[in-house]
């Protein structure tokens, strides 16, 4: 593991080495999650392809120093917005997947990684989406794995917030030393149980994230504004964006993947640019990295 600062945060990443490829894999993790969980997609890629995967601010090992306050003015990187774009010329808020879009252009950058496909998992498909816009001339394209939606149910989405944060009282750090408790994660939103492995990482990565990025990317995510400006923003992406979903996954639907990725050229008529894998559920990067690291090498090759 290595760290690179980006506004006064150490962001932890990964990084294979070069390969005759000219593109770099970047990938994005979801909502309490953490980079480790692609270590599975990322070993049957690393060969052919170099990778870059890292913990999104306050998240993982990418912790905040509270003793340092920087502002996010601070950092120049270069940001293409357009009149026509949703994308704001000014720094966003903290944690808006904007927000987040930004720290990976500064790593990108920081990285000298000029050409590179984004691969997000949920709340990191929208992010990479983001970043899509914000250095086009980088942002080859995107693969968002279980990520979707752009349609906002004023009481669905409130339940759904409500329930967040109820979720993220309930994190004292002795949690994880309790006896079994990743046994309750090894069925949470799969379709097949996981490996005892990652129920554990998925107790430690809930258990160490920031309370503060936690609950302000919950919210921040989940606004009417921020829902309905995603088919907007998918719209006016001209790189091809590719979406793979579980036909198991209770969190974020096919239904709602495939309608995000309807407002891509690459919808066409019958769903083109979206790939549907079977007995999935919300974790498709370890529940079916095979299948998942098969179908990012076919597009990307593509």
């Amino acid at each position: 593991m290595a760290t690179i600062e980006i506004l006064g945060v150490p962001h932890a990443y990964e990084l294979t080495a070069p390969t005759s490829c000219p593109h770099t894999l970047v990938f994005i993790h979801g909502w309490l999650n953490s980079r480790g969980y692609w270590q599975p997609v990322v070993s049957r890629l690393s060969l052919d392809f170099q990778c870059l995967s890292y913990d999104l601010r306050g998240f993982g090992e990418s912790q905040s120093q509270p003793e340092r306050d920087f502002n996010r003015e601070q950092i120049s990187v270069n940001l293409l917005p357009s009149p026509s774009s949703p994308v704001g010329s000014s720094f966003d808020p903290l944690y808006t997947p904007s927000a987040y879009a930004q720290d990976l252009a500064v790593l990108l950058q920081q990285l000298n990684i000029t050409s590179a496909w984004l691969i997000g998992h949920s709340l990191g498909g929208t992010i990479a989406l983001w970043a899509a816009a914000q250095i086009p001339d980088c942002i080859q394209g995107v693969v968002c794995i279980n990520a979707g939606g752009g349609i906002y149910l004023k009481e669905s989405f409130e339940q759904f917030r409500l329930a967040g944060q109820r979720f993220l009282q309930m994190r004292p750090r002795w949690l994880s030393q309790i006896p079994w408790i990743d046994l309750l994660f090894t069925r949470a939103s799969v379709a097949r149980p996981l490996e005892r492995y990652w129920a554990r990482q998925r107790v430690i990565d809930f258990v160490v994230a920031d309370p503060e990025a936690a609950l302000g990317s919950l919210l921040d995510s989940t606004t009417e504004e921020e829902v309905n400006r995603l088919p907007q923003l998918v719209s006016q992406l001209k790189q091809p964006v590719y979406f793979l979903t579980g036909t198991n996954d209770k969190v974020m639907e096919p239904k709602y993947v495939r309608h995000l990725a309807s407002f891509h050229r690459l919808f066409q008529y019958s769903g083109d640019n979206v790939i549907e894998i079977p007995d999935c559920g919300h974790l498709a990067m370890l529940e079916q990295p095979d299948a998942v690291a098969s179908n990012i090498r076919s597009i990307v090759e593509a």
